[in-house]
């Protein structure tokens, strides 16, 4: 009996312990398939950056509205006058469509295959560069030389070149890194390579473009860890060679000229006249704008409206506010690639983050020089406003470009997540 009384109490006490274990374990176990549902679910939310693509679909829907607003009266005038009302709305339409695709496709390829190809691409785009200036080959719209005919679009070589020097330059950087510091083997081999394409720029020519690549050229090196003095005396001789570019070249000297001053007669009447019309139109549309639809200066006074002076409109027509609204979309866009391209460095991928700081750079220096000369505060170039102004190659490379930010922090955020690429 004792026997048994003593068995039983043991059987109890085991129950007892075993109890309290087991729904311990039921509740983990739902908990833990509950909360891996949810962290799978959350990963699948968070495998691409959502915030980046909604930035860049708003400023190309948004600049195809306005597109249409400052191209709608142009074929009253007799240069467009075969055209219809919604023609630059419909190539604008479809230049975004392509660009999506593109885009697209271009997310697919792996980082590191486009620094595998980055030389290629240069040496490619150069030759491109080439043949703009052979006659018969490329197509000269007012007086420049820039594009070459595809029938369906024409392509813009330099547009390629801000985009392929990118990546040539991240992965320079990359492969002498150990000798940046130096003068001779470190920068002189980059500085030959954009010399050439200034050189082939000046020709055609874009000064505006080649403004842009060197500044892309030499912000990737100065983050790649080029000499601080080489830099410092570098920038002095660039600013030197463009500002003997200008002395030498007596259209330019006018045009520089007439920027510091647009309103005398003969400014505002000659070289000033698309510089005076664009401050008009932000005067007019003061704080809230005309409305959209209702500028007067997209009515033939302003030249390039659809194209170079876009922002003019978007002041004319919704004011500060619009201009306000694309200043912070793009400050926005930038900062971002800067910090898609710092998480990329931290985790050693070093091309990566060099890329996506420079196409950051890319971005944000040409929609600063033309928001600065939109708004007098430099000299007329023709430089687009990225992802906004009419065009089919500065749009379908700038979604190139971002399509490659996106795939680097694709591939940030697999690393993070502890997966391979």
């Amino acid at each position: 009996m004792k026997l048994n009384l003593s068995s039983m109490r043991s059987w109890l006490g085991g129950l007892r312990e075993a109890a309290p274990a087991a729904a311990g374990r039921a509740r983990s176990g739902r908990g833990g398939a509950s909360g891996s549902i949810g962290f799978e679910q959350r990963s699948r939310m968070m495998e691409y950056d959502q915030p980046l693509i909604w930035v860049v679909l708003l400023l190309m829907l948004f600049g195809m509205v306005m597109v249409y607003s400052a191209s709608v009266a142009l074929p009253d005038s007799p240069k467009y006058a075969s055209y219809s009302n919604y023609h630059f709305l419909i190539r604008q339409a479809i230049f975004i469509v392509l660009s999506i695709i593109a885009g697209a496709l271009a997310f697919r390829v792996r980082i590191e295959t486009w620094q595998k190809w980055a030389p290629y691409l240069f040496g490619i785009t150069l030759i491109l560069l080439l043949m703009v200036l052979v006659p018969g080959v490329g197509k000269g719209v007012n007086g420049a030389k820039r594009w070459l005919s595809l029938k369906i679009i024409n392509l813009q070589p330099s547009e390629l070149m801000k985009l392929f020097i990118v990546l040539y330059a991240a992965d320079y950087t990359v492969r002498k890194q150990a000798v940046m510091h130096k003068l001779v083997k470190g920068f002189f081999p980059m500085a030959a390579a954009v010399g050439l394409v200034g050189l082939l720029l000046l020709l055609e020519p874009d000064l505006g473009a080649f403004g842009v690549i060197v500044c892309i050229a030499m912000g990737i090196l100065f983050l790649g860890g080029i000499n601080g003095v080489w830099f410092g005396g570098i920038g002095a001789t660039l600013v030197g060679v463009f500002s003997l570019v200008i002395v030498t070249s007596p259209w330019r000297r006018e045009r520089i000229f007439a920027y510091l001053n647009p309103w005398e007669e003969e400014n505002a009447l000659g070289k000033a006249y698309q510089l005076s019309h664009s401050l008009i139109a932000f005067g007019r549309g003061e704080l809230f704008g005309v409305g959209l639809g209702s500028s007067v200066e997209k009515l033939h006074y302003l030249p390039e409206a659809h194209t170079d002076f876009l922002l003019a409109v978007i002041g004319e027509e919704l004011g500060f506010v619009g201009v306000l609204v694309v200043v912070l979309l793009f400050y926005w866009l930038v900062k971002h690639a800067f910090e898609i391209g710092r998480q990329a460095i931290a985790l050693d991928l070093t091309f990566a983050g060099l890329v996506a700081k420079g196409i950051g750079i890319w971005l944000g220096v040409q929609a600063f020089i033309n928001m600065g000369v939109n708004l007098g505060l430099l000299p007329t170039k023709g430089l687009t406003l990225p992802l906004m102004s009419y065009g089919g190659s500065g749009v379908l490379l700038n979604c190139v470009g971002l399509a490659i930010l996106l795939r680097i922090d694709y591939e940030n955020r697999v690393l993070m997540r502890g997966g391979r690429l």
